[in-house]
């Protein structure tokens, strides 16, 4: 059976991982001064010319970047429109599908119960969802499901946030292993409403504690804590964050995130008032773009099966840039403490295992924190993930750097936009710096 691949796939998620990978070192910018230039085509012309030239192209519809410094608002660029088919504009408050962008979401919520000393990096999950005491590990990586061997090592927080934990995705996974998280419904994400031949029929698990009782049931594809592997991993962490805080994952983000960090247009489903500021979403294939979920009739106007801490937001670039400018306020957003100064540094920060080999992958120039990459040495302070429809957001700590590229196409490889964003970005801030 064919399946998602084509849109959620291997090289759709993995090759847009390098576009943090420009080094960051020495800038030392005055946000005051830069934001008092009247428009932020002016501030940022390399991005402006990015995201016009894709739009002007007919390549996408519309774009949307957001860019700011500290707690400066945003300066906005943007062009296009919501569709090919629609008059009305893109801007800071349309809503796109962030996909994978999620997981830096839900990476930072299990950094509030960690600050709040309910659960430990380290800590075995077992301890929260038993079913994971006593794991099996293919001998075979995506072989045989029968040949198997006991884990010697126990899952913990540290290994989900990380992808370390040997889980399995079906967007990653061949074979037997891939089918068998298939037939059991542990496909936590959806793309649309239509009958598209490419992505089969799949129906998810109902519920998160259905997903974590069946996702303990499947063999580990690697020992955990050996290899660094994509996978379904901020997706059990919801469960975990359930059963920890003691109120449902999307109620937790709620209160602790979205709340207080004035996130009011993220969620898990769009409401009937929110339609018209919903984006159409494309398949790029032969050169054309067509409609894959379109707005009015999106598979988002419908409840998820259940919060998919993965890959399951939707959210507008106002409201994730307020994500990022509470990251770079250290926990803090509009006098509003959201996290602990500590749980943000820590979950910006490296958290791969020291067991992990990453020789030979794509995060063998980097680190991995709760949920998105960081980066290491020049790129110290960087932090952050892309999404499957295109969509890219990333904080630098340490200079207060925030940028973020709405865009909604699939598969994200596609378009190079994933590499050439993050390269416009740090071409406009070099200018910037020589000009000061």
């Amino acid at each position: 059976m064919q399946d998602q691949t084509l849109l959620l796939s291997r090289r759709s998620l993995l090759r847009s991982a390098g576009w943090l990978g420009a080094s960051l070192a020495g800038s030392s910018l005055l946000p005051g001064r830069l934001l008092a230039q009247p428009a932020a085509e002016q501030i940022y012309p390399t991005v402006t010319n990015l995201v016009y030239e894709y739009v002007a192209s007919g390549k996408l519809a519309g774009a949307v970047a957001a860019l700011g410094w500290g707690s400066e608002a945003p300066a906005q660029i943007a062009r296009g429109t919501l569709a090919f088919d629609s008059d009305v504009p893109v801007d800071l408050d349309s809503l796109y599908r962030i996909y994978s962008m999620t997981k830096p979401v839900t990476g930072m919520a299990a950094m509030i119960l960690v600050d709040e000393g309910k659960i430990g990096l380290d800590q075995p999950i077992s301890d929260f969802l038993p079913k994971f005491a006593q794991m099996q590990v293919q001998v075979t990586p995506d072989g045989s499901i029968s040949e198997l061997k006991p884990a010697q090592t126990a899952i913990t927080l540290r290994h989900l946030l990380t992808h370390t934990a040997g889980l399995g995705y079906t967007i990653i996974q061949k074979g037997p292993i891939k089918d068998a998280y298939e037939a059991a419904g542990l496909v936590p994400a959806r793309v649309s409403r239509l009958p598209i031949p490419v992505l089969g029929k799949v129906n998810t698990v109902p519920t998160l504690a259905e997903f974590a009782d069946k996702l303990a049931e499947m063999p580990l594809v690697y020992e955990p804590g050996t290899k660094f592997s994509y996978s379904v991993s901020l997706d059990l962490v919801g469960r975990l964050i359930e059963v920890i805080s003691g109120k449902s994952f999307d109620a937790f983000l709620a209160e602790r995130i979205f709340g207080p960090s004035g996130m009011a247009s993220t969620g898990w489903q769009v409401s009937p008032a929110q339609v018209s500021r919903l984006t159409t979403n494309y398949y790029l294939h032969d050169g054309k773009a067509d409609p894959l979920d379109p707005a009015a009739t999106s598979a988002y106007l419908d409840p998820p099966a259940f919060p998919f801490g993965g890959a399951g937001l939707v959210s507008s670039p106002r409201d994730y840039d307020r994500f990022l400018m509470m990251l770079a306020g250290g926990g803090m957003i509009g006098g509003t403490r959201v996290m602990s100064e500590a749980a943000v540094r820590l979950g910006t920060s490296n958290l791969l295992p020291a067991t992990v080999d990453r020789t030979g992958t794509w995060i063998a120039d980097s680190g991995f924190g709760a949920g998105g990459r960081v980066g290491l040495g020049a790129d110290a302070g960087t932090y952050g993930w892309s999404g499957a429809a295109g969509t890219v957001g990333f904080v630098n700590t340490r200079i207060g750097l925030r940028a973020g590229l709405f865009v909604q196409y699939m598969p994200s490889y596609g378009l190079p936009l994933g590499e050439e964003f993050p390269k416009s970005v740090l071409t406009d801030i070099s200018a910037m710096k020589k000009a000061a």
